[in-house]
This record gives C-alpha cells, sequence and structure tokens, in this order.
C-alpha cells in the first residue's frame, strides 16, 4: 500500500463529507496519535456514531477497511515525526543499551497494564468453564494464532482436551461442530480480525462458551463473549505482532493455566509426570 498522508487527504475531501463523515474527520485530525490505538468500537463512541459509518467513512477515502485506515494514519504520523514507526518511544538515534532498556520498560508496563487489568472473577469464571468443558479450542490469526498454539503446548501437558488448529478453513470448520460442552478461546489484540469473528459467531450460535482475550473491551469480538480477559499492551498497526501484546497475552493465558492446575492438582499432577515422561526419551 502506497503511504498516504492522512490529514492532506481528509482536508482535501472534507467539503465533500457527510455530516457524520465531518464529524469522524474533526475527532480523527484532533487525535491522531490517539485513534492509532483505538478500536472501531472506540473511535464510533468517541465520534458518537455507529461502527457502520466508521467503516464507511474509511471507504470513502478509497480506503479497504478500519485497519488500512490505521496503517495509513499510522505512517501519516510517522511522516510527521520524521521517525518510521518502530514503537512507542524508539528513535533511529538509540544505542543497543538505550534500545533494550526501551523495550524491557515497554514490556513491564504491558504486563503491569494487564496486571491491572484482570478481574478476578472473570478469571476463576473462565477456569470454571476449562474445567467443565468436554473439549477446550483455542483460536487465532496471524500472531495470535501462535499464541493459540502456545497455549495449546501448555495446557496439554495437564489435559487431554485442548485442540488449536493452524488453518482458518479448520478453524471455522471445527467451530461449526461445537456443542453446548465445549469452550472457545479466541486470541485477538484488536478483536477486530474477520476470521476471529467469524468463528467467535458461528462457536456461539452451536452453543459453545466463548472466552475472548484482547486489548480492547468493546469490539466485535467481545460482542460475542461470555468472558473477555483484556490484555494490557499498545501496539500501532505498524506494530503487528510486538512482543509486547504477545507477553500479556502468555501472561493471562499462565494465570489460566496455574490457576486450572491448582483446581485439579491430582489430575494435572498425574498427567504433567506421564507428558513429561513421554518426552524425555528425546532429550540427550
Amino acid at each position: 500500500m502506497a503511504k498516504i498522508d492522512i490529514s492532506s487527504l481528509i482536508n482535501s475531501r472534507y467539503q465533500s463529507f457527510t455530516t457524520t463523515e465531518r464529524k469522524v474527520a474533526d475527532y480523527i485530525i484532533e487525535n491522531m496519535k490517539e485513534v492509532i490505538y483505538m478500536s472501531i468500537t472506540d473511535l464510533a463512541e468517541a465520534c458518537h456514531v455507529g461502527e457502520s459509518s466508521i467503516f464507511r467513512f474509511c471507504k470513502t477515502l478509497d480506503l479497504r477497511g478500519y485497519q488500512e485506515f490505521k496503517i495509513a494514519l499510522a505512517h501519516s504520523t510517522s511522516l510527521k515525526d520524521e521517525m518510521p514507526q518502530l514503537s512507542n518511544k524508539v528513535t533511529m538515534d538509540d544505542s543497543i543499551d538505550e534500545l533494550s532498556q526501551k523495550i524491557l520498560t515497554s514490556n513491564v508496563n504491558a504486563l503491569t497494564e494487564t496486571h491491572n487489568l484482570i478481574n478476578e472473577k472473570d478469571v476463576s469464571l473462565a477456569v470454571d468453564m476449562i474445567i467443565e468443558a468436554n473439549r477446550v479450542q483455542f483460536f487465532g490469526v496471524g500472531a495470535s494464532l501462535m499464541t493459540a498454539m502456545e497455549a495449546k503446548n501448555k495446557f496439554m501437558r495437564i489435559t487431554n482436551k485442548t485442540e488449536c488448529s493452524i488453518d482458518s478453513h479448520l478453524q471455522i470448520m471445527s467451530a461449526s461442530l461445537m456443542t453446548h460442552e465445549e469452550v472457545a478461546v479466541l486470541i485477538s489484540y484488536s478483536g477486530s480480525t474477520k476470521d476471529t469473528i467469524e468463528v467467535a459467531k458461528v462457536a456461539k450460535e452451536n452453543g459453545a462458551k466463548i472466552i475472548s482475550i484482547t486489548r480492547f473491551a468493546k469490539s466485535p469480538l467481545t460482542s460475542y463473549s461470555d468472558i473477555t480477559l483484556l490484555c494490557g499492551a499498545n501496539e500501532g498497526p505498524l506494530q503487528g505482532g510486538s512482543l509486547s501484546a504477545k507477553i500479556s497475552q502468555l501472561y493471562l493465558l499462565d494465570l489460566l493455566y496455574a490457576e486450572y492446575f491448582k483446581r485439579t492438582n491430582q489430575e494435572s499432577t498425574i498427567n504433567k509426570d506421564k507428558t513429561a515422561n513421554a518426552v524425555i526419551e528425546k532429550m540427550l
């Protein structure tokens, strides 16, 4: 995608905007750096319009949708700062020591914010769902799929009822066969990934319980969720798959794992010994 200066594009078309589009445009121009980190739902609420209005606004700018708009907006912001967007505070002049300190701070801040967002009741209910389920499926696409696979790898050491399909077609087929006795754990930073939303919709229609791990409390994904667990990392559209976002998601999954292990201690201890012994011959 060619780099686009969003502010120039908006100003050039402002006179042709509808009243609603002008309301959205005004907010974006005044809050460009903040909008980069907002979900489509957040921006709609801030502008007091519907999500469909935000989508139509993006189409008016000849963009395919909100995510392409945010990428263009991030490019515009970085051009104004004369700095490519590596991360929130990283600059081209940083030394390796300065980079290491900033990355450490970013990751610590992500974990700290995630910790502060934890709702003990929601975590407890999520673990109850996982314990009571006949089967638990982890879903994600792109970078979030890596996190889902890590969750599968962790839980399969103590229980044989977890699954994770790596193909979007296999994921939607699996969701279509889910029942009210199963749990779907959906991982999506934005909560606006089409494939993940479709999986949530299909799984919900079949009666499965939905646990979402995401950044935004209100998003298309969370509208299908029974429980939403929030991660605290801020990730711009040019930073897709950032480690700080993944670390915060893994932190929540580790919390679910530890609480599950604690509540099913006897069974989990036996299974962990079995799986550990099964791979011991693979080690030198």
